[in-house]
């Protein structure tokens, strides 16, 4: 009886393990599809954040026209204000359309090892959610941002059907064609980009977006000559002043503010080095504003508001290339370096260049653009010379840097020479004296409160 038991429960036992066996067994499958369907839905969501990042970023970069805008009015003259806002707003207008349709395709689309040859408005990319859209929206910003970068230097005496036409011209040809030898396999990983295939380094456009520009500003102010004013008879420089440093200064706030989409937002993907390049990014513009400071007080012997102004700015814009691959203390130098830089920068191209840059953009972009560029070289924790790791690298940062020059300050000659010919690059005599708000717009800045000049 109880043999009878014992056999009865084993067979008891075996059939509980064979019924689990078979429940494992059955149940294998679906944990598979589950596991494939939860990395499909991380990747989705991932590919949502990194939109959804890349966006607020693009519009943060857009937010800094306005500060380009209040930038360049209080650094100038108050009847000249309507038309530097009118620049602001029509730069970036004429740019998007030229950039959508022709710039974007010469930038990123499959090259023929100089420029882009496809992705012309876009074409053949499904409307909808697709990343290319997101993409385009932040290089858009980007392209934006170069092409106002040269208003600053022609301020208070160029014609505006000029300023539309040259605008036009570096959104679409002049800054994507650069662009796409340094960057040009970020959309089509598989596109030569002979700058990057290189190593050349320029994480946010240091040199892509804001040399490009200066180096374009350095030309178009030299085709113009400087303002009536600004030299006496033996050659030295009259400082004429802008008339409202509150609005410069809310200027620089928005452009500092708006830089934290500019450089993070580089990343174009949401993910922890967002935090730390918005670090390094704050610290340079810090730097750069404080040694400004201390530069201008012991140079000219005034903490002047317009030098450490642009000292923040140089701060920024040196960062803008190395801000992913060095470290907060490096950071601090690049910026610290900058600062210093932009003012005597501005008195070498004032009293020696003898070249008028109404607000710095030279100084500030050009010179600092490309400080920055080669700072990766000196102090990128993985390459750097600084950290142990040679020449290399800065010579290849030396080469992208002189060749931007080369790019954008020859054809920036040319451009600018072309439309002196033509069209006219510079406003009558009377006009520049009476105001542009007044010859060109037939508008005031400060209706009932400014006296126009007649001499």
């Amino acid at each position: 009886m109880r043999n009878k038991l014992k056999i009865r429960m084993l067979w008891l036992i075996i059939a509980v393990c064979l019924t689990a066996f078979v429940a494992i067994a059955s149940a294998a499958e679906p944990a598979t599809e589950g596991t494939a369907s939860l990395e499909s839905i991380k990747e989705e969501l991932q590919l949502n954040i990194n939109i959804v990042w890349t966006c607020v970023a693009a519009f943060l970069v857009f937010f800094m026209q306005a500060g380009f805008a209040l930038v360049e009015t209080g650094f100038t003259r108050a009847k000249n204000a309507v038309n530097i806002l009118m620049k602001n707003l029509m730069d970036f207008s004429v740019g998007s359309l030229a950039y959508f349709l022709i710039g974007f395709g010469l930038m990123f689309g499959a090259t023929n090892g100089l420029f882009g040859t496809t992705l012309f408005s876009l074409k053949g990319i499904e409307l909808g959610g697709s990343w290319e859209w997101t993409f385009l929206i932040f290089q858009t910003v980007f392209a934006a941002t170069s092409a106002t970068i040269v208003s600053g230097a022609m301020a208070e005496r160029t014609k505006f059907i000029s300023y539309l036409i040259y605008s036009a011209a570096i959104s679409l040809v002049i800054y994507p064609i650069f662009g796409s030898w340094a960057w040009g396999n970020l959309l089509l990983t598989d596109n030569y980009s002979w700058l990057a295939a290189m190593g050349f380094h320029d994480f946010a456009g240091s040199t892509v977006v804001h040399s490009i520009g200066g180096w374009l500003a350095l030309s178009g102010a030299i085709m113009l000559g400087p303002r009536f004013g600004k030299y006496s008879a033996d050659g030295k420089p009259t400082a004429i002043l802008g008339h409202s440093m509150p609005l410069a200064t809310l200027g620089v706030f928005i452009l500092w503010f708006g830089w934290f989409g500019f450089n993070p937002g580089s990343t174009t993907a949401g993910n922890g080095s967002i935090g730390f390049i918005a670090v390094t990014t704050n610290l340079a513009a810090a730097a750069g504003a404080i040694m400004a400071l201390i530069t201008a007080w012991v140079v000219i012997k005034k903490p002047d508001i317009s030098m450490t102004l642009n000292g923040a700015l140089a701060g920024l814009v040196a960062i803008t290339a190395p801000c992913d691959g060095v470290s907060p203390i490096g950071a601090i130098w690049i910026g610290a370096i900058a600062g210093t830089l932009v003012v005597l920068s501005v008195l070498f191209i004032d009293f020696v260049l003898k070249v008028d840059d109404p607000v710095g953009a030279v100084s500030v972009h050009a010179v600092n653009g490309f400080w920055g560029t080669i700072s990766f070289g000196l102090f990128s924790t993985s390459s750097g010379l600084f950290y142990g790791h040679g020449f290399k690298q800065l010579g290849i940062q030396l080469l992208g840097a002189a060749t931007a020059f080369v790019w954008a300050f020859g054809l920036g000659m040319i451009l600018f020479g072309i439309l002196k010919k033509t069209v006219g690059l510079r406003v009558s005599a009377q006009e520049e004296l009476k105001g542009l708000d007044i010859e060109e717009h037939g508008n005031e800045a400060y209706a009932g409160f400014q006296v126009f000049m007649t001499e």
